[in-house]
């Protein structure tokens, strides 16, 4: 198999497991339905813990966790190369974002991504972790402690890259994208922390209007 080959098959890979719905699949076992009708409408973490509560929340974050754990570990063991891994990492937070089992929508890709960042580089994860809690216990929104926790990452990706401590394909094929696509998602989060209308860890679980996007 040929490296361009070995990175397109790892990406579909990472895609199909970032894609599986564990939100919806817990939701449903949770006995509320589709999460999707609450709340900020997303399937991860926060809306989760919104919706259904700790106990049904930590299974969600756990298995979105570990969709990137083993995106970028599968990669790693069927195709030889960090291009491929990176890649697959990637493609599962898209995966998790724009999931093709559940009419591509999904969460914000923040578990998935933290799962695949933990698989790159421990040190990311921890950098990660540290960030995000102190923002969390700080503000107690949960979509600043993502965004500020994920650029941390990319920061962190881009100090062990440059100076060789990591393959620079992590930098590029991973961090930068997928930094991207999470900032992306939490846009409207954004604007709302800016007009300081963004709801605090835990509030704004109500069912959604009919039509809401």
């Amino acid at each position: 198999m040929n490296d361009i080959m070995a990175i397109a098959m790892a990406g579909l890979a990472g895609y199909l497991l970032g894609g599986i719905p564990v939100g919806l699949i817990v939701g449903r076992i949770a006995g509320v339905g589709d999460l999707r009708e609450y709340g900020s409408g997303k399937t991860g973490f926060t809306n989760a813990l919104r919706a259904m509560g700790k106990k049904w929340a930590v299974m969600v974050v756990a298995g979105d966790v570990l969709k990137g754990v083993l995106a970028v570990a599968v990669a790693r063991l069927l195709f030889d190369g960090a291009p491929a891994a990176a890649l697959a990492g990637s493609a599962a937070v898209f995966g998790h974002v724009f999931p093709v089992f559940a009419g591509f929508r999904g969460g914000r890709g923040v578990s998935t991504a933290f799962g695949a960042f933990l698989m790159v580089s421990p040190v990311v994860a921890l950098v990660i972790f540290s960030v995000s809690l102190v923002v969390l216990f700080t503000f107690r929104y949960a979509s600043l402690m993502s965004v500020t926790g994920v650029a941390a990452a990319l920061v962190a990706v881009a100090v062990l890259a440059t100076g060789g401590w990591l393959n620079l394909a992590y930098l590029a094929l991973f961090a930068v994208p997928v930094t991207a696509l999470v900032e992306l998602s939490h846009l409207e989060n954004i604007r709302r922390l800016l007009a300081g209308t963004e709801p605090k860890l835990g509030q704004g679980g109500g069912r959604r209007a009919a039509g809401a996007s």
